[in-house]
């Protein structure tokens, strides 16, 4: 009577071992962040650092924020904001995963350079005028349509 005991027990072991190895084949397959789902969910995101008034980190979040192949690239300007972008990774991660649905992506941080301003220092009116008629090519029309003169 023992002896059946034993086996009774042994195969109620094996039923359970075999309930957990079914349920996990049967599982969705990962969901891989997109930019569709981040633009879906990135106010959501913005909302927290919002609430929490994390503003340093807001500023990041407020730039463009492009996915590639499940990879979230924060591009940042300068080392502060990329210290800023490491430090808040844990719980942008986090968060992601919480607002998208998503478990399948990396992180990374791009410190990218500020482009310098091609036209230079606008010194003379004469500059000014110039940049104002490429900017705005109704200006130049006005000036032709009401025979304004600009001598300076």
């Amino acid at each position: 009577m023992g002896e059946a005991k034993v086996e009774e027990e042994f195969l109620v072991e094996e039923e359970f071992k075999k309930d957990p190895i079914e349920t996990v084949s049967e599982s969705v397959p990962a969901l891989v962040l997109t930019q569709e789902l981040l633009d879906q969910s990135i106010f959501s995101i913005q909302e927290v650092y919002r609430t929490a008034q994390k503003n340093l980190e807001l500023a990041i979040l407020d730039q463009k924020i492009k996915v590639q192949e499940g990879e979230l690239i924060l591009k940042v300007n300068g080392s502060i904001q990329e210290d800023i972008a490491l430090k808040m990774k844990p719980e942008l991660v986090s968060l992601v995963r919480k607002f998208t649905g998503t478990s399948t992506f990396t992180i990374t941080v791009i410190q990218q350079e500020e482009a310098p301003n091609e036209n230079g220092k606008l010194y003379t009116s004469t500059d000014k005028l110039k940049f104002l008629r490429e900017k705005h090519p109704a200006l130049v029309e006005l000036q032709r349509k009401f025979d304004l003169d600009v001598d300076f």
